[in-house]
């Protein structure tokens, strides 16, 4: 099922009234001191993974994976990986913002990895919800509201349209050391953004976001 969603805690900011309606199918993932946040939300992973360089691991939890402190990965980018290798392909990361400037970075760049492994990532926090699209197309309903923005995170992006938004563009192209694309608005029309080579980052409101958004969109 296209729509089963892998849901990451890390160990960033998370909005104290978070609350995750987990489906079948569903795989709750704590990365890192994300596995004391979730159960201060009432949460119980179904995976606990992380270095524990700053508390200790859980010993009451009978699926930990205890990484070295010395690795090529993150945390949160070791939990995505598990959900990979179990078959998701639909992600929604919450903690992955609002600490270290670096771990925000790094985590906006897994959008654009799953983006070009033909999965979608969703990074939630800070009062926004980012994602990223490779190729392909992003479809929002109509109501939303708020600001939307489009960037390009690397490389070069060509053949991006917009509709449905306050400024619509025609076979665009973006590169990364440019913000063309910042502070759109969505209308009450649906908004359709494609881009035909390349990958964009969007980021919108996270007043905008329920969870059938995130398995639809």
């Amino acid at each position: 099922m296209h729509d089963r969603i892998c849901f990451i805690i890390g160990a960033g900011e998370v909005d104290p009234d978070l609350h995750i309606d987990l489906q079948d199918g569903d795989l709750l993932i704590a990365a890192d001191a994300g596995w004391q946040t979730a159960r201060r939300l009432g949460l119980t992973p179904h995976l606990v993974i992380g270095d524990f360089d700053t508390l200790p691991a859980p010993t009451d939890h009978p699926n930990t994976i205890v990484l070295p402190c010395e690795k090529d990965v993150t945390d949160m980018r070791a939990a995505v990986d598990l959900g990979l290798e179990r078959g998701y392909c639909r992600f929604a990361l919450y903690g992955g913002t609002g600490g270290r400037l670096a771990h925000t970075l790094a985590n906006l760049q897994l959008l654009d990895f799953l983006s070009q492994r033909h999965c979608r990532g969703f990074l939630i926090g800070d009062g926004t919800v980012s994602t990223a699209v490779t190729d392909g197309a992003l479809d929002f309903p109509a109501g939303m509201s708020g600001y939307l923005s489009v960037f390009c995170n690397s490389g070069t992006a060509r053949g991006i349209t917009l509709t449905g938004l306050k400024y619509s563009l025609t076979d665009g192209t973006l590169t990364g050391s440019e913000a063309l694309g910042v502070s759109n608005e969505f209308t009450p029309s649906p908004a359709h953004i494609k881009v035909a080579h390349g990958t964009l980052l969007v980021l919108w409101r996270g007043d905008n976001v329920d969870e059938p958004l995130l398995r639809t969109l």
